[in-house]
């Protein structure tokens, strides 16, 4: 089989490349380091995209832009693609206020040369779209909540499982980049629907892992490891450090892709994260990187709010799971931290970052 994974250097998409060379398959990555454009040196990919190369055996890279439509449509012409998985974005909900027109050109008009170029010359490949939860916007807040001493969760019965496929995506305040996303996932969908392409859209949580090159504006909980390893200091955004979000490990989020590519269902919408079983507060994630990586992390707190931010958000994974039964969450909250602790930790000490006692080394 011949993969195509755009975003080939950022966390899913590296995942997704590792996972198919190692299944045998044919894999092309994309990826021009749009991440250090977005969030500097700090967002720089290079370094996965360098251990992808050097410990695989089937893959080749290419820096090319999904916004050169003439560049992607050349080279699906050369090659003849079977699955598409597309994780290429600005991904950042405050940054993209910042760069609106590239926002908007990386997020949906990348998306949609895209899914042009599947229905020119691959037309019956299957074409895997990474969404996000943030084009439901501030609606899941409309839910009814009740607080705890560490988190906020839903006091409703029937909200017991979290955010479904149903939540409305329009009439309220998504931030631009959810807008963004919600351009490129409708015209995802409607690739799908429309033309009967084997498109999936995949509303992704917080999708997480030891490859994830987190910066404070994206990837909360991989910046928070970074932070607590290298003895820098994190600032919480509102809501006391309650809000919730639910944690998925990238190799089940793969697993859901593949699941998906085995038994495509044209224009289907998922949403994709970790499930109350992997949801907590970042206070109760600062818990968890204080008692098994024995950092002390230093926080401050700021009673703004990101705007439209989620208060609590669990993804409901019932439809998912209903669809691809052999489909589910095998990494713990607990078990994801620890691995991201043991790579952060190896990362910084090459980097002479590491924190011992209050020092580096």
């Amino acid at each position: 089989m011949n993969v195509l994974v755009t975003g080939s250097s950022g966390l899913i998409g590296s995942e997704a490349v590792a996972h198919f060379d190692a299944a045998g398959h044919t894999v092309l990555g994309i990826d021009n380091n749009m991440r250090r454009e977005f969030f500097g040196e700090k967002g720089d990919t290079t370094w996965n995209r360098d251990r992808l190369l050097a410990s695989t055996r089937g893959f080749t890279h290419h820096e090319i832009d999904i916004r050169n439509r003439e560049a992607l449509f050349g080279l699906f012409q050369e090659h003849a693609f079977d699955l598409i998985i597309h994780c290429a974005a600005q991904p950042s909900h405050d940054k993209a206020r910042e760069i609106p027109l590239l926002d908007f050109d990386v997020n949906a008009v990348g998306t949609i040369n895209l899914l042009e170029a599947t229905r020119l010359y691959r037309p019956d490949a299957v074409f895997i779209h990474v969404s996000t939860n943030k084009v439901y916007g501030d609606a899941p807040n409309e839910l009814q909540l009740i607080e705890s001493e560490t988190r906020y969760d839903y006091a409703r019965p029937e909200d017991y499982h979290g955010i479904s496929e149903e939540c409305r995506i329009d009439r309220c305040l998504h931030s631009l980049f959810g807008a963004s996303k919600a351009a490129a996932d409708l015209v995802a969908q409607e690739y799908g629907r429309y033309f009967g392409m084997k498109v999936g859209v995949f509303r992704g949580g917080c999708l997480t892992g030891p490859m994830h090159s987190g910066v404070e504006l994206h990837g909360f909980l991989s910046y928070l490891v970074h932070v607590a390893v290298t003895g820098r200091p994190y600032t919480i955004f509102g809501y006391k450090g309650k809000q919730v979000r639910d944690q998925i490990h990238s190799h089940d989020v793969i697993a859901a892709f593949e699941a998906f590519a085995a038994n495509p269902r044209p224009g289907e919408v998922y949403n994709l994260g970790g499930g109350r079983e992997n949801a907590a507060s970042v206070l109760e994630c600062i818990a968890l990187i204080e008692e098994i990586g024995g950092y002390a992390v230093d926080w401050s707190y700021s009673e703004t709010n990101r705007i439209g931010d989620h208060i609590c958000y669990i993804s409901d994974l019932r439809k998912l799971q209903s669809h691809y039964p052999e489909w589910g969450i095998t990494r713990s909250l607990p078990s994801i931290i620890g691995e991201m602790i043991d790579a952060e930790e190896s990362r910084a000490e090459e980097a002479g970052l590491l924190v011992v006692d209050g020092c580096a080394r």
